[in-house]
């Protein structure tokens, strides 16, 4: 049995991510119900365009969790809260602003959240770092988010206590204070804005990223446990990925790129030497010589990758087939994941 890097610290950064994927679907539950709520036109636009920011966000998500690779169900007592909250935010107990405002605790939430879990991958390791480097798009926006609810809120408030409109100023600070987290991010705010998920060029060379980190961070380590655990993660990964692009990827780009019998071949090989490996003693010396080569071969299958076959898709496909072929490709893997895990248990 290949033991994996499912240890304490990977598993509660796991379990984070699955609590920001519930809140994240009710987030985007409140901001459909104020829509149908809110009479405002300007207001209600501002909420639609961070409904579509959330909707958009909730598929980011799933991205991370699935190329982070290690699964977990949310929280007992984070499911109970949303729970609780989802049936207040329902009720009638509450006014408009009174919903509004338990949602901009809910964004602080979910901001926080996510750069916890950030920094939390600094710690625990460069492949976890690597593997949810989407989630700062999610972080920011939600962090620009909660500066257009305090406007939102001062006017809801205002209206709610007084029956006339507040002083329209705030939206200009909101704005400037939003203007100001992008120019800090740079184009990591923006870089999806304008299309639903990313596309599969971009996971693709995100799953080539992670499983090099991870190769460094094996070869790097004395430890014979940690070297194992590294190795497990780096077959489950190579298995999942091979498999989805063998399912997904190869036979829509057959008939553009000559060469793709090659790169099935190229990943037989890789399968090989991965059982190979997986047979060995992690304290045997030839455990990191097997792994250095095993590095190679996948360093050269991915260069052509990156360099032939992703050029191919990109200028025979759509954008929005390739997102398309994104979002089976991670149904693919996540699905090959979940075989694994139950597999072990």
């Amino acid at each position: 049995m290949v033991s994996t890097l499912d240890d304490t610290k990977r598993q509660a950064i796991a379990m984070k991510l699955a609590d920001m994927k519930g809140l994240q679907n009710l987030l985007i539950s409140n901001e459909q119900k104020f829509i149908q709520e809110i009479s405002d036109n300007d207001i209600r636009k501002r909420i639609q365009d961070m409904l579509e920011d959330d909707q958009k966000n909730l598929g980011i998500l799933d991205t991370v969790i699935i190329q982070y690779g290690v699964k977990s169900e949310p929280k007992e007592s984070a499911q109970k809260i949303l729970q609780e909250t989802q049936k207040l935010m329902e009720s009638s107990e509450l006014t408009l602003f009174e919903k509004v405002a338990q949602h901009e605790l809910l964004k602080h939430k979910q901001t926080m959240t996510g750069l916890l879990i950030h920094k939390a991958a600094q710690v625990v390791g460069a492949d976890v770092d690597a593997a949810i480097t989407p989630l700062n798009t999610v972080n920011f926006e939600n962090r620009a988010h909660q500066e257009q609810l305090k406007g939102i809120l001062e006017i809801l408030g205002v209206r709610e206590l007084t029956g006339k409109d507040a002083d329209q100023g705030l939206w200009a600070r909101v704005q400037d204070a939003v203007a100001a987290l992008s120019g800090v991010v740079g184009s990591a705010v923006t870089q999806n804005s304008d299309r639903s998920d990313m596309t599969i060029g971009e996971i693709l060379r995100m799953d080539h990223t992670k499983v090099d980190t991870l190769f460094m961070e094996l070869l790097g380590s004395n430890d014979p446990q940690k070297i194992q655990e590294y190795f497990g993660q780096i077959y489950k990964d190579l298995s999942a990925h091979s498999a989805a692009e063998e399912q997904v990827v190869y036979p829509a780009v057959r008939s553009y790129y000559e060469k793709t019998q090659d790169l099935y071949s190229e990943q037989a090989e890789v399968k090989q030497m991965l059982e190979q490996i997986r047979s060995l003693n992690p304290s045997d010396p030839n455990f990191k010589v097997n792994v250095e080569n095993l590095m190679k071969s996948v360093k050269q299958h991915v260069t052509e990758e990156e360099n032939d076959m992703l050029p191919k898709l990109r200028d025979n496909f759509s954008s929005e087939k390739q997102q398309q072929m994104a979002t089976e490709f991670k149904s693919v893997k996540s699905k090959l994941q979940d075989q694994m895990a139950a597999a072990v248990k």
